[in-house]
């Protein structure tokens, strides 16, 4: 009677690789190539900015994720369209003159300090909107740095798991599946996933435009002559 044989192991399987993922590297070469084209140190893009030189430094070598606040000001700063900047590696942008798809799955990912951000539409440069479905790792608010604020203005719409949304001022405001939230982004904001599932939401953020600053400025001047007038 022979003995059977042991089946051969399988062979380990490698971790399947996502080429839409940008890492850090080759976002670090975007920003360096953008400022060398302007050919400022950093301690002008600093200034600039409002970025501290250690932290782009450390960005450009790709040492370090970015938050949101961090990369829209740096691509103010450098002139970098939010759809160049977070392309895919070979994808050829252009202006915003036809109709945009970006089929499932199909976003280019970022992962930030506390959030994974899948950027959409980032063939088009001169969007007005920036269409972003994000992955909340964050659990806690640590302190003051873990707070963006940014021009322009923020929806937000969970699409899995809850979330809270912490302001400066103190608010917060728990959201579950299927709720939303529309706010003045200038106010500064942190997310949190509040449920055992990492929440995942879809959120939109836009840019100050002239349209935006105008009404807002049409309606402080309406605030100010309302309170000067006689009762």
């Amino acid at each position: 009677m022979t003995t059977p044989r042991k089946p051969p192991k399988a062979a380990a399987r490698a971790e399947p690789t996502d080429d839409k993922t940008l890492d850090r590297v080759a976002f670090g070469k975007r920003l360096r190539t953008a400022r060398k084209q302007f050919g400022w140190t950093l301690a002008q893009v600093a200034e600039q900015s409002g970025v501290s030189i250690t932290t782009i430094s450390r960005a450009e070598r790709g040492q370090l994720a970015l938050s949101y606040e961090k990369f829209s000001a740096l691509g103010r700063t450098l002139r970098l369209d939010m759809g160049a900047m977070f392309a895919q590696a070979g994808t050829q942008t252009s202006r915003f003159d036809r109709p945009i798809v970006t089929r499932a799955g199909q976003g280019v990912t970022y992962r930030g300090l506390a959030i994974s951000y899948q950027f959409l539409g980032t063939q088009a440069v001169g969007k007005q909107m920036s269409p972003i479905v994000a992955t909340v790792h964050a659990r806690q608010v640590g302190g003051a740095e873990d707070y963006a604020r940014h021009d322009g203005e923020e929806f937000v719409y969970v699409l899995q798991g809850e979330v809270e949304v912490h302001f400066e001022t103190n608010e917060v405001i728990r959201l579950g599946r299927g709720d939303m939230l529309y706010f003045d982004s200038r106010i500064a904001h942190a997310y949190i996933t509040v449920s055992r599932r990492l929440a995942r939401i879809i959120g939109v953020c836009t840019h100050e435009s002239n349209l935006m600053f105008s009404a807002r400025e049409g309606g402080k001047k309406s605030t100010e002559r309302g309170a000067k007038s006689p009762g």
